[in-house]
């Protein structure tokens, strides 16, 4: 029996029966996903409720898969409420947690910007912009229009590579560059700038790019 043991030490299944309520179902969307949470979890239905876009319809789409989503939302939010409480400079770990949650798995290229004030501590997250597979166009002017709405003293950048790679483009550069150009002359600082593909988060401030 699941509780009887303590929730590190049960497996997967255990843990997916406990959010969705039924074995045969977490064993089978398992399966499904070739035995990867990483795949359950940001699992999108197509249009016609199949999951994971396989070919004929999924009898365990819609309710268990809604559950699981709303788990990783939860837990999402659960780590940017820590975030609002922590120096982010300090805790890189739970950034990059908070931002592969935010961000893997989408099918679309966002770009999001974490507000900090002069601790670095979270005071908003905001979708600051949203393009397609493999291009977002991103605006400077409302970047900055965007920190001295909520008084930023300093920022977080992050956007998506939904093709997996997690290596920035040159465009992904040249940006960072320009946004950190403008925000100097409002006295934002940009502290990083991070990629996300799948499970992969790459940091331009560890690369030396910022």
């Amino acid at each position: 029996m699941l509780l009887r043991k303590e929730l590190p030490h049960a497996s997967d299944v255990e843990l997916l029966t406990v959010i969705l309520g039924n074995r045969r179902t977490a064993e089978a969307l398992l399966r499904r996903a070739r035995g990867s949470l990483f795949a359950l979890l940001h699992a999108v239905p197509c249009q016609n409720g199949d999951l994971f876009c396989a070919e004929g319809p999924s009898p365990y789409a819609g309710d268990p898969l809604m559950k699981l989503q709303a788990a990783r939302e939860l837990a999402a939010r659960s780590l940017a409420e820590d975030l609002c409480a922590r120096d982010c400079l300090t805790s890189p770990a739970a950034v990059r947690d908070f931002l592969r949650l935010r961000l893997a798995g989408l099918p679309h290229e966002v770009f999001v910007c974490l507000q900090l004030d002069a601790q670095h501590r979270v005071i908003a997250i905001e979708e600051l912009f949203r393009g397609t597979l493999t291009q977002t166009s991103v605006y400077p002017r409302e970047v900055v229009k965007a920190s001295l709405k909520v008084n930023a003293a300093a920022v977080i950048f992050a956007h998506n590579h939904p093709s997996g790679v997690a290596q920035p483009s040159q465009a992904d550069e040249l940006l960072t560059r320009s946004l950190k150009d403008a925000l100097a002359l409002v006295d934002v600082k940009v502290l990083d700038h991070f990629i996300v593909a799948g499970n992969q988060t790459l940091s331009f401030a560890e690369r030396g790019l910022i």
